[in-house]
């Protein structure tokens, strides 16, 4: 079966061999990045600036598995392990979860750095995927639980990944579930126009971003930022992979 490519001439899905764990393919392009000041629930940090992705790159279509943590690393951190093997894992740092793209690399044979966390810039671009409202889906707080397992609806736990409405680029769960770890180091955002951000240089903490299931809306915001050391770990706290696509320029 011939798989749907892109105008890029890349795949829209490819598969790691050894995991089974699915990507979608992000392509390039500009955003706003932040919130307009008239939005609810805004905070101060999300600065509103135009944001350029010059590559395109695959995006987790899911949150990493306590399954899929068993494999690569051995064990299993979750504090909600009776949720089953197909929920995200959680209680991971930031430090564990570059112990995992390690060992993910190497195990599906590949150059270190072609798993790896996302970037600020390029979590909140494949979250609005195209859209400019609160949400990944528009602005409305009503249909969140359409896409995300938030505190109105999870019952106080994760659930399996993939059981709500993916977004426009078919990504699962970037709202709600669990947050998920970023690359970058939190710090203001620099002002002006910016092409492909990478974050501070250094700092005391890193981002993650997308609300969790005790969450309630205004965290589950495409623009709202969390911090923390990056050995800090809690029960609603995982990660999503990104993987470089070798073949674009």
């Amino acid at each position: 079966q011939r798989r749907a490519v892109s105008e890029l001439g890349l795949p829209l899905e490819v598969r790691a061999a050894r995991t089974g764990m699915v990507f979608r393919l992000i392509p390039p392009g500009s955003f706003t990045m932040g919130s307009p000041s008239r939005e609810a629930d805004r905070a101060d940090d999300e600065t509103q600036h135009q944001v350029t992705l010059t590559k395109a790159f695959y995006c987790g279509k899911h949150e990493v598995t306590q399954g899929q943590w068993e494999q690569v690393v051995g064990g299993n951190p979750s504090g909600f392990k009776n949720a089953g093997r197909e929920a995200p894992v959680e209680q991971v740092s930031w430090e564990e979860c570059q112990l995992f793209v390690k060992k993910l690399c190497q195990m599906e044979g590949v150059a270190k750095g072609t798993y790896r966390l996302l970037t600020e810039a390029q979590w909140e671009y494949a979250c609005r995927a195209g859209n400019t409202g609160r949400f990944g889906f528009g602005d409305s707080d009503s249909s969140l639980g359409e896409y995300a397992w938030y505190d109105g609806n999870s019952g106080h736990k994760t659930h399996p990944v993939g059981q709500k409405r993916p977004n426009a680029w078919g990504l699962y769960d970037m709202h709600g579930n669990v947050w998920e770890w970023c690359q970058d180091w939190y710090g203001a955002y620099r002002g002006g126009s910016v092409t492909d951000p990478l974050g501070p240089a250094s700092g005391d903490y890193r981002v993650f971003r997308g609300g969790g299931w005790s969450d309630d809306a205004r965290y589950c915001r495409s623009a709202f930022r969390f911090r923390s050391a990056p050995d800090y770990r809690i029960l609603n706290l995982g990660f999503r992979l990104a993987r470089t696509t070798p073949s674009y320029p």
